[in-house]
């Protein structure tokens, strides 16, 4: 047994003295950041934002790869079951949280095979409406959802992304009947919108300030916790007596369970800088995005929001019964 014991304490300070080789010249070639949704949405936009600053910082190229469909979880599937050296990871949303109680055939854990790495920015949406919509406001916009016999058809990025499963909590709250009409990411749900295809839908406050200016759409409201100066007109969702949809959609960086924590390290201090980068900051700003204080950008801070995110959307799943399958 002394042996076998002995023998088993050489293969652990190996693979310790494996992974700290690893993470002491690292990275050394370029690094893929997935993002689970098509070009056209808000993921996209931030993660290609970050892209210069963040791989300036990392000293190696930072390779976006777009890989949509089934709410973000084919994406999370590959990161998940890739190798965990720290050069594949992923632009996480509230659907990585939602995923566990949404496909109940998925093939990885939210919590457990996700090694969070800081916490990127949250974003506001907005309740926006086809430029033929009869209501003007959101008083008007609540009287005309509650007709007798209406349901408005709701247009939204997947199933299982946060503009799914927050208008789901939204219109909730409100007490309206909707039919939710998905599409293959934000940009082509934008398409129909703007064509009248469907009657509402969540969009980014970026994409949909210059079109609420120019009249090619409505807007009613932000779901988010903070409103949006360049739509100022526009109250939250609390504002508006709607508490319990008063939420914030994020992002962070995670990567596979195991990634040594040298390279998270290494990843999350690159990441810390990226953000503080003036061109950054600026481009966040006026797209809506909010940044998180410098004490919340950390891996723990990451996971913390993580866990209470897949218990926030799986109420949500679980209460509308809204399940799936790949």
């Amino acid at each position: 047994m002394t042996i076998v014991r002995a023998l088993a304490a050489l293969g652990v300070a190996c693979i310790l003295a494996t992974g700290a080789a690893s993470a002491q010249d690292y990275p050394n070639r370029p690094i893929t950041l997935i993002v689970g949704f098509p070009p056209g949405g808000v993921d996209d936009a931030s993660a290609r934002i970050l892209q210069e600053p963040f791989q300036k910082a990392l000293g190696q190229p930072v390779v976006i790869q777009n890989i949509g469909g089934a709410g973000a979880t084919i994406a999370a599937d590959k990161v998940a079951h890739s190798d965990p050296d720290g050069y594949t990871i992923m632009l996480a949303q509230p659907a990585l949280a939602a995923a566990m109680a949404l496909y109940p055939n998925h093939t990885f854990d939210t919590e457990k095979d996700f090694a969070p790495i800081g916490l990127v920015n949250t974003a506001i949406n907005t309740i926006a409406g086809r430029p033929d919509l009869p209501a003007n406001n959101f008083q008007e916009l609540l009287k005309w959802m509650k007709a007798p016999g209406r349901s408005a058809k709701i247009g939204h990025p997947g199933v299982g992304s946060f503009g799914h499963l927050g208008e789901v909590l939204v219109f909730q709250e409100m007490g309206v009947k909707v039919t939710q009409v998905p599409y293959r990411g934000a940009g082509p749900a934008l398409v129909d919108l703007l064509a009248g295809q469907v009657d509402l839908g969540p969009i980014s406050v970026a994409v949909a300030r210059p079109l609420v200016e120019s009249g090619k759409l409505k807007a009613y409201a932000v779901v988010g916790t903070k409103q949006f100066p360049g739509l100022p007109q526009l109250k939250t969702m609390a504002q508006l007596g709607y508490k319990n949809a008063d939420i914030d959609f994020w992002h962070m960086l995670v990567a596979p369970k195991g990634t040594p924590r040298p390279i998270i390290d290494k990843l999350n201090a690159a990441l810390r800088t990226a953000l503080t980068d003036p061109k950054l900051k600026k481009l966040y700003a006026d797209d809506g995005l909010d940044q998180y204080p410098p004490e919340q950008e950390t891996p723990e801070a990451s996971a913390a929001l993580l866990k209470r995110e897949v218990k926030r959307w799986s109420d949500v799943v679980h209460t509308n019964k809204i399940f799936v399958s790949k």
